[in-house]
């Protein structure tokens, strides 16, 4: 085969109208650029374009089932990245209220509604709270899809009150429980586990107090309030015993995060900037959570006996 000839009828009008004329594919202005090369080396390879020696264009004679192949991957990616960038949110939101759906059935009944002792009334409220939440992420990200942005962001002033209630919960609730496991189960060592609540709340208020700030910058808003949600699921992430007991639960709660990087890359071909400060401080503080709560060094010792009045 001529090459130079070969790259002639590519460039040629004849050549675009030979390609028109396959039922597979018409080329057009908006075909693919990597479609209209792979078709060209496709064809180089298999020898299946023809030069007269008189300067006539080829003809193409050869298998185009190439051409479709590409086309149909093209659209699937297509079809997958539009579905990730529309419904990526409100996919995630159920994923989580089945994740704490999943978690706390293995504990709700014996350490909440039928508990010997009585749990203290306090964590009931605190539980009603964070399930709230829960729910609220779920309609706000309905919200946004079925395009009632104002309904949303109305919503979204019960939900910056009710995150503020849950702040407050989780630190009284954390003193509550080191309380009520010391003097009335009789526990040792639980004051320290005090460094992971207390961490949860502080993250969770700062995520959710910059997505107040930047509520009328979406693309900020939306990244904050899903970390915020990630960040309550280390709770429901702890009630499995192997992940409690090997301190697996920051792992899984991360992992979910980090599901929202991979849509980034997908949808947009970059990690947003909120995920890059993020995540490094995340892992830092849970880290730093985590000492406490294993290593307990005297200091931290001297402050939950001081908090829980030991």
């Amino acid at each position: 085969m001529n090459n130079a000839c070969f790259k002639q009828a590519g460039k040629s009008s004849e050549f675009i109208r030979i390609l028109d004329s396959f039922p597979c594919r018409r080329y057009s202005p908006a075909t693919p650029h990597f479609l209209y090369r792979a078709l060209l080396a496709e064809w180089r390879k298999n020898s299946n374009l023809r030069c007269s020696q008189r300067g006539q264009y080829p003809v193409a004679i050869g298998n185009v089932g190439l051409a479709a192949r590409v086309e149909k991957e093209a659209s699937t990616a297509k079809q997958f990245n539009a579905f990730l960038a529309r419904y990526f949110y409100l996919c995630m939101s159920l994923v989580l209220a089945a994740v704490v759906i999943s978690g706390f059935s293995r504990t709700a009944n014996t350490n909440l509604f039928h508990a010997n002792p009585p749990r203290p009334l306090l964590l009931w409220i605190h539980g009603a709270a964070f399930s709230t939440w829960v729910i609220f992420f779920i309609v706000q990200s309905a919200l946004v899809r079925a395009r009632r942005v104002g309904v949303h962001r109305l919503f979204g002033w019960f939900g910056a009150g009710l995150a503020a209630l849950m702040v407050m919960l989780g630190f009284t609730i954390a003193v509550v429980m080191a309380r009520f496991d010391t003097f009335a189960l009789h526990q040792q060592g639980v004051a320290s586990f005090m460094s992971v609540p207390f961490t949860d709340m502080i993250l969770f208020g700062s995520c959710i107090a910059l997505a107040i700030y930047w509520r009328k910058s979406p693309e900020y808003h939306r990244r904050l309030v899903f970390i915020a949600t990630c960040l309550l699921m280390d709770a429901p992430f702890g009630r499995f015993d192997f992940m409690f007991n090997h301190s697996l639960f920051y792992v899984g709660l991360d992992c979910l995060i980090v599901l929202g990087v991979v849509r980034d890359l997908v949808v947009d071909k970059r990690v947003h900037k909120v995920y890059l400060y993020a995540l490094p401080s995340l892992i830092v503080m849970q880290s730093f959570a985590l000492y406490l709560w294993r290593i307990d060094p005297k200091w931290w010792q001297e402050i939950t006996q001081a908090i829980i009045g030991w």
